[in-house]
């Protein structure tokens, strides 16, 4: 399919400029090397390669390296060149990566966990590897030692991993929607609160330190904003992708989210307007329009001698109505609606034609995501998923030529 690959931005849209293939099996993660033409991956057929970029514009692996069990979780520290492997087998290998990425060196394995390893995260001042694993804890081990500090376990499986390195905050999203967050400390943990808001497992986080703004993707197809400096619990509902939104990426420079979604779907949202709060549902017996009563109403059915209706909800003021007074379908984007959802029909009548402008772009990846990583300065962006491919996009056409500024996260 080279016919896809452009070597020019020639629209508002992701440039496609690499495809890798090579592996096996599903690709679980791929990074960017900073300031290189270089690609990390982790595979489910138990390989973990680096690519690097040839004069014929190919990338080929210049390290690879077979793992004794499948490659489910990987992070890469650049400045000191270490990467870190968590596997099926719920062990963490620690590897350092020579300055020319031609050589790969085995250094340590972290009995992280009992199954799957699913996020890891390295903190360089503390010299902690941080994993979440299907073993429903959270762990973290000290490097220096390759001991256990601590170890604290969820109800449910835990899926997703963010880092507050000054605060040591940690944000653990699990397999029943919620995310808990945590204060670590050197051999202990406490729990600081848990937000709730998904109706699917979380599959993602994305922490933003400088606003101090939490996104989180679950399996619902949603995204929700956390507003954690702020204490307000959850500020934002976007809803735009029609499959599991796999990973996140916050623009803090250009206020731009970016999120992709297993069925290929990339989403750029505009973060930098002001936008409205999803409203709570509200429960009542009867629809809030038009008084007729909902079918488990049995009182107020027999009284009027009437047929209960089902209940449903205006996404936009929230109130509970029946089917004959929502009939109307609308898009809300400045409550993150970007496509139609049940409204009121007053509600309907209040929409403007200028409340309907999107404010987020989507685009087709052409593959299955599965993991999605950036860099920021740079404007690349690196997908990765279930059909073995690896594919590397400028991201410049869509969020702007001023992130080449040397603006880079953590």
């Amino acid at each position: 399919m080279a016919a896809e690959i452009h070597s020019r931005p020639q629209s508002s849209r992701p440039v496609l400029l690499s495809k890798i293939e090579g592996h096996q099996d599903a690709v679980t993660a791929a990074l960017l090397i900073p300031k290189e033409d270089g690609v990390i991956t982790a595979s489910e057929d138990r390989t973990i390669r680096v690519w690097l970029k040839r004069d014929s514009g190919q990338y080929w692996p210049s390290i690879y390296h077979t793992m004794a069990s499948p490659c489910s979780a990987m992070a890469y520290h650049h400045d000191s060149r270490r990467i870190f492997v968590g596997q099926d087998n719920g062990a963490v290998m620690e590897f350092h990566v020579s300055e020319d990425f031609n050589k790969m060196n085995f250094i340590k394995t972290y009995p992280a966990h009992q199954n799957r390893v699913t996020a890891i995260i390295f903190s360089l001042a503390t010299e902690w590897v941080i994993s979440t694993g299907h073993d429903k804890c959270v762990s973290w081990m000290c490097t220096r030692s390759g001991n256990m500090l601590g170890r604290h376990f969820s109800t449910s499986w835990t899926s997703c991993l963010q880092y507050d390195f000054d605060t040591q905050y940690a944000f653990v999203g699990d397999c029943s929607g919620q995310i808990s967050l945590l204060k670590l400390e050197q051999s202990s943990c406490s729990v600081i609160t848990t937000l709730k808001g998904h109706e699917g497992s979380v599959a993602c986080l994305w922490w933003d330190p400088i606003q101090r703004l939490l996104f989180s993707g679950a399996s619902d197809n949603s995204i929700i904003m956390w507003d954690i400096g702020g204490r307000k619990g959850r500020t934002l509902l976007l809803q735009g992708h029609h499959d599991r939104v796999q990973s996140l990426c916050y623009l803090q420079l250009t206020r731009q989210l970016v999120s992709c979604s297993s069925d290929g779907g990339i989403a750029v949202w505009n973060m930098d307007v002001s936008r409205e709060e999803a409203p709570q549902w509200l429960e009542s017996d009867s629809c809030q329009k038009c008084e007729q009563p909902f079918f488990w109403n049995i009182k107020q059915m027999w009284d009027t001698k009437t047929l209960g209706l089902r209940q449903h909800h205006c996404r936009k003021c929230g109130q509970a109505v029946c089917g004959k007074c929502s009939t109307k379908r609308s898009s809300y984007p400045v409550m993150g609606f970007e496509f139609q959802v049940r409204v009121c029909d007053s509600c309907y009548d209040s929409i403007k034609d200028e409340d309907r402008t999107s404010l987020a772009t989507f685009h087709e990846g052409k593959h299955n995501i599965s993991h999605m990583s950036m860099d920021v300065a740079r404007g690349l962006m690196v997908t990765c998923g279930t059909d073995r491919v690896v594919k590397i996009w400028d991201m410049t056409p869509v969020v702007g030529c001023s992130l080449a500024t040397g603006f880079s996260p953590h």
